[in-house]
Protein backbone atom coordinates (compact mmCIF):
# COMPACT_ATOMS: atom_id res chain seq x y z
CA UNK A 1 0.00 0.00 0.00
CA UNK A 2 1.38 3.20 -1.10
CA UNK A 3 -1.17 5.67 0.09
CA UNK A 4 0.14 9.26 0.85
CA UNK A 5 -0.22 10.64 3.97
CA UNK A 6 -1.63 14.27 3.60
CA UNK A 7 -2.37 16.38 6.71
CA UNK A 8 -2.72 19.65 5.06
CA UNK A 9 -6.28 20.41 4.68
CA UNK A 10 -6.89 19.06 8.11
CA UNK A 11 -4.70 22.01 9.13
CA UNK A 12 -5.95 24.08 6.65
CA UNK A 13 -9.70 23.84 8.78
CA UNK A 14 -8.17 23.13 12.22
CA UNK A 15 -10.59 26.07 13.43
CA UNK A 16 -13.92 23.80 12.84
CA UNK A 17 -12.15 20.78 14.34
CA UNK A 18 -11.23 23.20 17.46
CA UNK A 19 -14.82 24.16 17.51
CA UNK A 20 -16.38 20.84 17.53
CA UNK A 21 -14.00 19.55 20.65
CA UNK A 22 -15.33 22.65 22.33
CA UNK A 23 -18.74 21.89 21.62
CA UNK A 24 -17.86 18.02 22.70
CA UNK A 25 -16.62 19.30 26.16
CA UNK A 26 -19.98 21.46 26.55
CA UNK A 27 -22.44 18.69 25.73
CA UNK A 28 -20.73 16.28 27.58
CA UNK A 29 -20.11 18.47 30.81
CA UNK A 30 -23.68 19.64 31.05
CA UNK A 31 -25.10 16.77 30.82
CA UNK A 32 -22.57 14.76 33.23
CA UNK A 33 -23.66 17.53 35.55
CA UNK A 34 -27.43 16.92 34.92
CA UNK A 35 -27.06 12.83 34.67
CA UNK A 36 -25.54 13.30 37.66
CA UNK A 37 -28.35 14.79 39.27
CA UNK A 38 -30.94 12.34 37.36
CA UNK A 39 -29.02 9.88 39.22
CA UNK A 40 -29.06 11.05 42.58
CA UNK A 41 -32.71 11.39 42.80
CA UNK A 42 -33.15 8.18 40.93
CA UNK A 43 -30.85 5.88 43.38
CA UNK A 44 -32.81 7.29 46.11
CA UNK A 45 -35.85 6.80 44.98
CA UNK A 46 -35.08 2.74 43.70
CA UNK A 47 -33.58 2.79 46.95
CA UNK A 48 -36.97 3.64 48.74
CA UNK A 49 -39.32 1.36 50.89
CA UNK A 50 -42.32 2.75 49.21
CA UNK A 51 -43.15 1.08 45.92
CA UNK A 52 -44.62 4.05 44.15
CA UNK A 53 -40.93 5.22 44.05
CA UNK A 54 -38.97 2.37 43.43
CA UNK A 55 -41.03 1.14 41.11
CA UNK A 56 -41.21 3.89 38.60
CA UNK A 57 -37.22 4.04 39.36
CA UNK A 58 -36.26 0.85 38.19
CA UNK A 59 -38.67 0.91 35.01
CA UNK A 60 -36.97 4.16 33.93
CA UNK A 61 -33.37 3.04 35.01
CA UNK A 62 -34.60 -0.57 32.71
CA UNK A 63 -35.46 1.26 30.04
CA UNK A 64 -32.56 3.27 29.38
CA UNK A 65 -30.46 0.21 30.12
CA UNK A 66 -31.64 -1.69 27.53
CA UNK A 67 -32.49 0.66 24.44
CA UNK A 68 -29.63 1.91 22.22
CA UNK A 69 -28.39 5.53 23.18
CA UNK A 70 -29.36 7.21 19.65
CA UNK A 71 -33.15 6.19 19.94
CA UNK A 72 -32.65 8.26 22.64
CA UNK A 73 -31.35 11.47 20.18
CA UNK A 74 -33.92 10.46 17.53
CA UNK A 75 -37.18 10.54 20.56
CA UNK A 76 -36.05 13.88 22.06
CA UNK A 77 -35.21 15.62 18.97
CA UNK A 78 -38.30 14.10 16.56
CA UNK A 79 -40.70 12.20 19.01
CA UNK A 80 -40.72 14.99 21.44
CA UNK A 81 -41.87 18.08 19.43
CA UNK A 82 -44.48 16.23 18.17
CA UNK A 83 -45.89 15.13 21.43
CA UNK A 84 -45.73 18.18 23.53
CA UNK A 85 -46.22 21.02 20.35
CA UNK A 86 -42.47 22.30 21.07
CA UNK A 87 -39.12 22.86 19.26
CA UNK A 88 -36.11 21.62 20.09
CA UNK A 89 -32.74 22.56 18.91
CA UNK A 90 -30.02 19.70 18.52
CA UNK A 91 -27.97 20.94 21.44
CA UNK A 92 -31.24 20.98 23.75
CA UNK A 93 -32.48 17.34 22.28
CA UNK A 94 -28.97 15.86 22.49
CA UNK A 95 -28.49 17.25 26.52
CA UNK A 96 -31.94 15.51 27.04
CA UNK A 97 -30.71 11.98 25.56
CA UNK A 98 -27.61 11.90 27.21
CA UNK A 99 -28.64 13.40 30.69
CA UNK A 100 -31.66 11.34 30.88
CA UNK A 101 -29.26 7.80 29.68
CA UNK A 102 -26.35 8.97 31.94
CA UNK A 103 -28.81 9.39 35.13
CA UNK A 104 -30.16 5.92 34.45
CA UNK A 105 -26.77 4.19 34.26
CA UNK A 106 -25.48 6.75 37.35
CA UNK A 107 -28.66 5.80 39.36
CA UNK A 108 -27.13 2.07 39.36
CA UNK A 109 -23.53 3.65 40.45
CA UNK A 110 -24.74 5.69 43.39
CA UNK A 111 -27.55 3.21 44.34
CA UNK A 112 -24.53 0.41 44.30
CA UNK A 113 -22.10 2.49 46.15
CA UNK A 114 -24.84 3.12 49.22
CA UNK A 115 -25.66 -0.50 49.53
CA UNK A 116 -22.63 -1.97 49.69
CA UNK A 117 -21.58 -0.01 52.74
CA UNK A 118 -21.94 -2.94 55.41
CA UNK A 119 -24.23 -3.47 57.38
CA UNK A 120 -22.77 -2.98 61.30
CA UNK A 121 -21.73 1.25 59.38
CA UNK A 122 -25.73 1.74 59.28
CA UNK A 123 -26.76 0.06 63.17
CA UNK A 124 -23.90 1.65 64.33
CA UNK A 125 -25.12 5.17 62.85
CA UNK A 126 -28.29 4.52 64.40
CA UNK A 127 -27.00 3.17 67.75
CA UNK A 128 -25.41 7.24 68.30
CA UNK A 129 -28.98 8.33 67.53
CA UNK A 130 -28.61 9.82 64.02
CA UNK A 131 -31.54 10.54 61.89
CA UNK A 132 -31.35 9.41 58.04
CA UNK A 133 -30.21 12.27 56.68
CA UNK A 134 -27.29 13.08 58.76
CA UNK A 135 -26.44 8.57 58.81
CA UNK A 136 -26.19 9.09 55.30
CA UNK A 137 -24.11 12.82 55.40
CA UNK A 138 -21.72 11.45 57.92
CA UNK A 139 -21.40 8.13 57.63
CA UNK A 140 -22.54 6.16 54.46
CA UNK A 141 -21.82 8.73 51.82
CA UNK A 142 -18.18 9.67 52.36
CA UNK A 143 -17.78 5.40 52.05
CA UNK A 144 -20.08 5.21 49.58
CA UNK A 145 -17.93 7.86 46.75
CA UNK A 146 -15.04 6.04 47.35
CA UNK A 147 -16.19 3.02 46.17
CA UNK A 148 -18.76 4.96 43.72
CA UNK A 149 -15.60 6.94 42.28
CA UNK A 150 -14.26 4.61 39.45
CA UNK A 151 -17.35 3.61 38.06
CA UNK A 152 -18.65 7.17 37.55
CA UNK A 153 -15.66 7.75 36.27
CA UNK A 154 -15.79 5.31 33.63
CA UNK A 155 -19.28 6.22 33.03
CA UNK A 156 -18.54 9.82 32.41
CA UNK A 157 -15.85 8.49 29.77
CA UNK A 158 -18.71 6.38 28.13
CA UNK A 159 -21.22 9.55 27.93
CA UNK A 160 -18.21 11.83 26.42
CA UNK A 161 -17.88 9.55 23.61
CA UNK A 162 -21.01 8.98 22.94
CA UNK A 163 -21.80 12.93 22.47
CA UNK A 164 -20.53 11.70 18.96
CA UNK A 165 -24.19 10.54 18.29
CA UNK A 166 -25.55 14.24 18.36
CA UNK A 167 -23.90 14.63 14.83
CA UNK A 168 -26.71 12.80 13.81
CA UNK A 169 -29.27 15.83 14.92
CA UNK A 170 -26.43 18.12 12.91
CA UNK A 171 -24.88 19.22 16.04
CA UNK A 172 -21.97 20.41 15.56
CA UNK A 173 -19.40 18.45 17.85
CA UNK A 174 -16.38 17.15 16.73
CA UNK A 175 -17.45 14.26 14.53
CA UNK A 176 -19.93 16.62 12.53
CA UNK A 177 -17.37 19.27 12.19
CA UNK A 178 -14.38 16.15 11.13
CA UNK A 179 -17.54 15.30 8.77
CA UNK A 180 -17.92 18.67 7.15
CA UNK A 181 -13.59 19.21 6.96
CA UNK A 182 -14.17 15.69 5.22
CA UNK A 183 -16.27 16.89 2.75
CA UNK A 184 -14.49 19.58 1.48
CA UNK A 185 -10.98 17.64 1.68
CA UNK A 186 -12.10 14.39 0.60
CA UNK A 187 -9.09 13.07 2.89
CA UNK A 188 -11.00 10.31 5.04
CA UNK A 189 -8.05 8.68 6.53
CA UNK A 190 -6.17 12.44 7.70
CA UNK A 191 -9.46 13.40 9.13
CA UNK A 192 -10.81 10.59 11.11
CA UNK A 193 -7.48 9.60 12.34
CA UNK A 194 -7.38 13.52 13.60
CA UNK A 195 -10.48 13.09 15.30
CA UNK A 196 -9.75 9.44 17.34
CA UNK A 197 -6.18 11.31 18.24
CA UNK A 198 -8.21 13.97 19.76
CA UNK A 199 -10.49 12.43 21.54
CA UNK A 200 -7.66 10.14 23.05
CA UNK A 201 -6.09 13.11 24.13
CA UNK A 202 -9.17 14.65 25.95
CA UNK A 203 -10.14 11.51 27.50
CA UNK A 204 -5.98 10.58 28.55
CA UNK A 205 -6.15 14.01 29.92
CA UNK A 206 -9.65 13.17 31.99
CA UNK A 207 -8.08 10.14 32.99
CA UNK A 208 -5.60 11.76 34.34
CA UNK A 209 -7.23 14.49 36.40
CA UNK A 210 -9.65 11.61 37.38
CA UNK A 211 -6.32 9.22 38.95
CA UNK A 212 -5.63 12.67 41.38
CA UNK A 213 -8.65 12.91 42.13
CA UNK A 214 -9.65 9.74 43.49
CA UNK A 215 -5.90 9.76 45.45
CA UNK A 216 -7.02 12.53 46.87
CA UNK A 217 -9.92 11.53 47.91
CA UNK A 218 -8.84 8.43 49.29
CA UNK A 219 -5.91 10.01 51.13
CA UNK A 220 -8.58 12.42 52.80
CA UNK A 221 -10.71 9.57 53.65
Amino acid sequence: MNYQWDFSGVFARWDLLLTGLVNTIKIAGISIVLGVLVGLVLAFAKLSPRRYFSLPASIFIEFYRNTPPIIHFFWFFYALPMLANISLDPFTAAVLALSTQSGAFYAEVFRGGIVSIEQGQWEGAKSLGMSHGQMMRRIILPQAMTRMFAPFVERSFELTKTTALASTLAYADLLYQAMIVNSETFRPLEVYTTIALMYVILLVTASTLARIAEARLTAYR
